[in-house]
């Protein structure tokens, strides 16, 4: 493979130079013929000179690099909001020739996208246009890193614009260091709780304007501009939110009570509801294995010897009647 092969624009990185990248960040410096044969690496400013000894290269930090290749893609968006502007002035006088009676696909207070990319398209648009607020619900566990550096550069500008953002996790996010880190860099109105179970996927902007599953495999969202529709999708968001536990800027850990922890009488709850260890899991945003993990330790708290007697030893401890 030759560097002419590797004529790429600089936020693209071919299988070599992420092979060549993810070496230097395991071993902290690669030589700097290494480099001569992939430099997208360089031009992309993941690897520079080492200091002590310029034959090496040394890597940028990922949380930093990342960042750096996504400014090609944030001015992409501002060229495309410029074309979006003109494309509507032009429209404008034409919008009066179709001014008769529209159905209610016409209305376009409900739009289905469908494809990650397009659906992910639509929210950066909507976020672009968005000055006051966006509330999320993010379920299941650990979010990919990929997912928050991509999240990162529309978040700091609409906090940048004076918004706030409000989101909602399950509770085994507070164990994902990834996900603090996100919060720690960005620079504005941020909070972040988290509840044992909360609904599918939510995003509201502006209180205008919400993005909700339209599919099991989240392949396609629904867009809704609907008033009282998304009025009602802000409030269930706000009632939520006064039930979360804080996590960010300050964490909050609800106290153990009579031993048992609030994550095993979350489980407990679903327990006497007689679901599976995988629908528990499911609903708690866990793999199976921590699952059990939970209910031996509760089982064992509570000094059951099999899970009906876990059930009755449940009911009769009285740790689903009290606050926590």
């Amino acid at each position: 493979m030759t560097a002419h092969a590797h004529r790429h624009g600089p936020e693209e990185l071919c299988e070599a130079g992420l092979e060549l990248y993810g070496r230097a960040l395991r071993e902290g410096a690669v030589p700097e013929q290494a480099a001569a044969e992939v430099p997208c690496v360089i031009r992309a400013g993941l690897l520079q000179p080492d200091l002590e000894d310029v034959r090496r290269l040394r890597p940028v930090a990922p949380a930093l690099g990342l960042p750096r290749l996504l400014r090609g893609i944030a001015e992409d968006i501002a060229l495309r909001r410029q074309a979006e502007t003109r494309l509507a002035e032009a429209f404008e006088p034409l919008l009066a020739l179709g001014s008769g009676p529209a159905s209610a696909a016409d209305t376009g207070l409900i739009t289905l996208v469908s494809g990650f990319e397009r659906i992910n398209d639509a929210i950066r648009q909507a976020m672009l246009r968005s000055c006051d607020e966006v509330l999320t619900i993010q379920p299941g566990g650990k979010r990919p890193v990929s997912s928050l550096a991509l999240a990162l550069p529309k978040e700091q500008e609409l906090l940048s614009r004076g918004g706030r953002m409000r989101t909602l996790y399950q509770h085994t996010t507070r164990h994902d260091p990834a996900v603090l880190a996100h919060y720690e860099l960005l620079d504005g109105d941020v909070e972040v709780r988290t509840l044992d179970e909360v609904p599918d996927r939510l995003i509201v902007l502006d209180r205008a304007i919400a993005f909700i599953p339209a599919n099991a495999d989240r392949t396609v969202a629904a867009e809704v501009r609907h008033p009282p529709l998304v009025s009602y999708l802000a409030t269930t968001f706000d009632r939520l939110w006064r039930l979360a536990t804080p996590m960010y800027p300050e964490a909050v850990s609800p106290p153990a009570l009579g031993g048992v922890t609030p994550r095993q009488r979350a489980i407990a709850a679903l327990l006497v509801e007689g679901h599976t260890d995988a629908v528990i899991a499911d609903r708690l945003g866990m793999n199976v294995r921590t699952a059990r993990v939970h209910i031996a330790k509760l089982a064992a708290t509570l000094g059951s010897e099999s899970r009906a007697q876990l059930g009755y030893l449940i009911g009769q401890s009285g740790i689903l009647d009290r606050e926590g």
